[in-house]
């Protein structure tokens, strides 16, 4: 069965083409949070805005119902994107009680679509550990939707979630869903040495710029492709594959441009790591833990 994650309406016409098969598919979609000015004019998720964007995603996947709709990323800040690092973002100026009252309006506003059959479960993205319990919390104290899953960058170049968020998440009984296991292609080894390939996407301008873009990185990089020359594997294989066996990821979010990178990062998941393999992969960990 497919698990598919789409913004564009490619999908929706491939639906369309294709309604006998709609129920071979995992469609997931997300409503963006705050910040992007192109998005709601930066506004934060309510409720009026998940009931909106739901019917505007339907619409344009030319289906009934979303199999999980998740909320990419939280109203507060979240320490993503880089912003893991001390001093980066406070929590303690948070207001609690204002963001679990919002929480609460938007766990009523998915309520809402579980109900009327345009839903059927819900997710989080970006989010952090008091995020997944303070949802948990409000859904078992209202008889609201409970959250099933989270994707949040998870890779060799960026683990902070291990182990704590995926030890939450293991006995939560929230999927785990990393997206960008091959940190924005960097773990692909295209981008060594400060390569551009043209049309790749680090030859073009990013909305939070080349983060993970870094020396550290680079020797990082070079670390563990040559672990993947030494046991025959293509470094995005190696990358996937270790992605997947950590204990608590449930399944893991590609992306490809081409059919040849979809069979490759699909055969990725075929390997079973050697101890060997996962031995000298811990000590380039070990090395570079947090490189960007």
């Amino acid at each position: 069965m497919a698990v598919v994650t789409t913004r564009s309406t490619p999908i929706g016409h491939w639906l369309a083409q294709n309604k006998a098969r709609r129920s071979d598919v995992i469609l997931a979609t997300k409503i963006a949070g705050n910040g992007l000015p192109w998005i709601r004019n930066g506004a934060d998720i309510t409720g009026d805005a998940i009931l909106a964007s739901v019917d505007a995603s339907l619409e344009r996947l030319q289906t009934d119902y979303i199999d999980l709709y998740q909320l990419h990323w939280p109203n507060r800040t979240s320490p993503h994107f880089s912003k893991h690092w001390p001093g980066e973002i406070s929590f303690t100026d948070v207001d609690t009680q204002q963001h679990s009252a919002q929480m609460l309006e938007i766990l009523q506003a998915l309520d809402s679509c579980v109900k009327s059959g345009k839903i059927r479960y819900c997710g989080l993205s970006d989010d952090t550990t008091w995020g997944i319990n303070e949802y948990i919390r409000l859904s078992e104290l209202h008889d609201l939707p409970r959250i099933v899953s989270i994707q949040n960058e998870f890779n060799l170049l960026h683990t902070k979630d291990w182990p704590y968020l995926i030890e939450n998440c293991v006995h939560a009984e929230i999927a785990y869903l990393p997206w960008s296991p091959l940190a924005g292609g960097v773990l692909s080894g295209k981008y060594l040495n400060g390569a551009r390939p043209n049309g790749s996407r680090w030859s073009k301008s990013q909305r939070n710029g080349l983060f993970r873009d870094n020396a550290t990185v680079n020797e990082a990089v070079k670390n563990y492709v040559e672990i993947a020359q030494k046991y025959d594997l293509r470094p995005a294989q190696l990358a996937l594959s270790w992605c997947q066996q950590v204990d608590g990821v449930t399944s893991t979010i590609i992306g490809a441009t081409s059919v040849a990178q979809l069979k490759e990062d699909i055969t990725a998941f075929e390997y079973s790591l050697s101890d060997s393999v996962l031995d000298d992969i811990s000590s380039v960990i070990r090395q570079y833990p947090v490189p960007f």
